[in-house]
């Protein structure tokens, strides 16, 4: 009788061992795949925003739009006042989200998508558009943004080239001032030019900032952030 409840017990003990065994095989194979980009819909890229609720002089309430991503969520709308630099980040569950922005001003957007475990991410494309304001015949370019060097890198010294992109929805820019120095902000003008690239020579140790400011044929004019970078 003893022997016999011991093998009994022993079955029962391999069992378990095989049951947990499975259980972990199981969980092993579940693969969480990340989210996919959302699509931008409103505002549109490039564009002056004449839709929305205005509801006093300085502020309209837009309602911002895109296209459900896969495997996602929830959503974090990203929203950037270009004048101010400025942003702001607000979490949903939806792809649809309304808020009061200023009237007559440049704005950027972009969706980050959230996977269901909260851990992975996926950024839209990011797009530009301006806010409209009271009537006007013409509107100031958007701020130029930086391409090369990046802001916060590190590069070698000897002669580079500061490189920026800029748009205006009027397609009237007519020049670029670019100031570079050592001292933020910078004030040192290195000049006038109608292209979106100029050389610098950079010395080894320093920190350098410089900044864009973009004028459209009227006269209208817009000032970048001040983008930095360290010479190795």
């Amino acid at each position: 009788m003893k022997k016999f409840i011991k093998i009994i017990s022993i079955c029962l003990l391999i069992s378990i061992i095989t049951l947990s065994c499975n259980d972990d095989d199981d969980t092993a194979g579940i693969v969480i795949e990340s989210p996919t980009a959302a699509t931008l819909i409103f505002p549109e890229n490039n564009t002056v925003c004449n839709e929305g609720t205005i509801v006093s002089e300085t502020e309209t309430e837009v309602l911002f739009q895109w296209q459900e991503g896969i495997n996602t969520s929830s959503y974090v709308l990203k929203i950037n006042n270009l004048n101010e630099g400025t942003s702001r980040n607000i979490n949903t569950l939806s792809t649809e989200f309304s808020i009061r922005i200023l009237r007559g001003t440049p704005y950027s957007w972009s969706v980050k998508s959230v996977g269901s475990d909260g851990n992975e991410s996926t950024e839209s494309a990011v797009w530009s558009f301006y806010n409209a304001g009271l009537p006007v015949e013409n509107h100031a370019p958007f701020p130029a943004t930086v391409v090369s060097p990046q802001s916060g890198s590190s590069i070698n010294q000897g002669m580079i080239s500061l490189e920026w992109q800029a748009s205006d929805v009027d397609n009237d820019i007519a020049s670029y001032t670019v100031f570079f120095d050592t001292v933020n902000p910078p004030i040192t003008e290195v000049g006038t030019m109608s292209s979106t690239t100029t050389e610098v020579s950079i010395s080894s140790g320093l920190v350098y900032y410089w900044r864009v400011i973009t004028t459209d044929e009227i006269g209208n004019a817009s000032t970048s952030q001040v983008f930095q970078f360290v010479v190795n």
